[in-house]
């Protein structure tokens, strides 16, 4: 099993799983696509969590506990009878004991793989699927903009609500309107020593995209992650200056003096974005005092998150880091990229 339904990438350390640019259908495996649909009160996860479950073994998560092992089994039974559909609700508390207490509504859809493949491809660009949940079994995929990218409904009007929810379409029909976002969070990582490694590995899984930037391309690995994207550069700060406001900045390369460049590249940019530097308190004193000399105000300073990771976590091996600084970026991003996942369904 993987975490990420669409697949994690290959990488040393990290899920093996087949999507990646230019990657063919990734299973003929039959699968029934779970789909939280909604939730009222707590539930173990939110509406748009999925899973893709085949006879043996399956991809992704809707919570775990008796929700989810409920969910597999008739998933699987669904597998075996041949159904195509199953709209159904879950009361945790009284039918299935969790601590939970609330409600949460599942949409079972035989997978198919033209849609699941169309997915992958588009897993860095915001997509939705509109799934009949009753009546004749008919889905459409959609772009941002609401044009039909595959499938045989016509295109809707559902506006722009960045969430999944239930609609009921004519005659009381309803409708699963399932959004598939592209990641939000970007990270640039500059260096791609063995801390760099490490971080890119510990984001493998995460929803995010990471471009990483180092001169020297003979430290790539061979594999990546699907969500990383290399750039072997001798300008580095070109691609600081003009990435997109948002975007995050880790700088750990193996030069104090190119750190120093990117840092007042970083710094010096019109939108007030996290920027992290690997080193101990002295190397900030040390770069304060220069980056000041260049001109750098003391609140954008401030704002250089230097040593990088969790307080707490003192431990220097690049795993361990990786780690810090992977819950780091997440309590960072959360914070940014927040939306309403919880619509009113009765």
């Amino acid at each position: 099993m993987t975490d990420d339904w669409l697949g994690a990438g290959a990488f040393p350390g990290a899920p093996a799983a087949p999507f990646g640019a230019g990657a063919g259908p990734v299973s003929s495996a039959p699968a029934v696509l779970v789909t939280v649909a909604a939730c009222k009160g707590s539930a173990p996860r939110e509406p748009g969590a999925k899973m893709l479950v085949r006879a043996g073994d399956f991809d992704g998560t809707i919570g775990g506990g008796h929700l989810e092992h409920r969910a597999l089994e008739i998933a699987r039974t669904m597998l075996q009878l041949g159904e195509a559909r199953r709209f159904e609700r879950f009361a945790l508390g009284p039918s299935l004991g969790q601590c939970c207490g609330g409600v949460a509504w599942l949409a079972f859809e035989r997978a198919a793989p033209e849609q699941i493949d169309l997915l992958r491809v588009r897993r860095q660009q915001d997509t939705w699927r509109l799934v009949a949940l009753d009546g004749a079994c008919e889905w459409t995929l959609l772009d941002d903009a609401g044009r039909r990218l595959a499938g045989a409904v016509g295109t809707p009007s559902f506006g722009q609500a960045p969430c999944t929810r239930v609609l009921e379409g004519e005659g009381g029909r309803r409708w699963l309107l399932d959004a598939v976002p592209a990641p939000r969070a970007h990270l640039v990582l500059f260096g791609a020593g063995h801390v760099g490694a490490a971080i890119v590995r510990a984001l493998a899984p995460l929803p995010c995209r990471v471009t990483w930037v180092d001169a020297r391309d003979d430290l790539f690995p061979s594999a990546i992650p699907a969500n990383v994207r290399l750039e072997a550069t001798d300008a580095p700060e070109a691609l600081a200056e003009s990435a997109a406001p948002g975007t995050s900045f880790l700088v750990m390369t193996h030069s104090h003096a190119l750190d120093l460049r990117l840092c007042h590249a970083i710094l010096s940019r019109p939108s007030k974005d996290w920027f992290g530097l690997i080193g101990s308190g002295t190397k900030r004193s040390q770069f304060e005092a220069r980056l000041r000399e260049r001109g750098v105000d003391a609140g954008r300073l401030a704002a250089m998150v230097c040593p990088v990771g969790l307080p707490g976590i003192a431990g220097k091996a690049p795993s361990v880091i990786a780690a810090s600084v992977a819950a780091q970026l997440l309590t960072v991003w959360e914070a940014a990229h927040h939306f309403d996942l919880q619509p009113e369904f009765t």
